[in-house]
Order: C-alpha cells, then structure tokens, then sequence
C-alpha cells in the first residue's frame, strides 16, 4: 500500500507592519518588504479628512487592517493590495 500526499499551496495575505501618511498619500509597508501607497481621496471618509487627521493611522488586527480613530474609518490590507477602492 501506498500512501499519496498532496500538499495544498498556502496562500499569505499581505499584512502591514507599519503605516504613514504624506500628505494626501497613505503607503503601508508589508511583511514580504513591499511599500505600497494609494490616495487617500480613493476612500470617501479618507477623502473629506484632514492632513493630520491622515496621519493619524495605525496598524491594527495583527496587520490585517488601517484604523484612523478620529475619523471611525476602518480599510483591510488584503482590500487595498487588491485595489478594492471604493471611488475611481
């Protein structure tokens, strides 16, 4: 008898290990050494925002998500890597 393995390929989300803003730009540093950035006017909350209420991001759920307090704004790494924008 013979026993056959199949190894399923494990797919990684991207997560962030930090976040910053500059001006009007937000980039997100991920564990695999990616930067990768997007406009904050590309969000609807984020759009009306402030510079320094940009800047105000933090890195939550273990990396899985960007968290801006002041403004009750919430977008997943996974979404942005993506290109899950909710405006054009």
């Amino acid at each position: 008898m013979s026993i056959t393995s199949i190894e399923k390929e494990m797919s990684v989300e991207p997560a962030a290990l930090r976040a910053w803003a500059e001006g009007r730009m937000i980039f997100v540093e991920l564990t695999d050494g990616r930067i990768i950035g997007f406009p904050a006017d590309r969000f609807k909350i984020l759009k009306n925002a402030t510079d320094e209420q940009l800047k105000e991001v933090k890195v939550r759920l273990n990396g899985y998500a960007l968290r801006w307090e002041s403004l009750d704004e919430d977008i997943t790494v996974p979404g942005i890597v993506a290109g899950n924008f909710q405006l054009p």
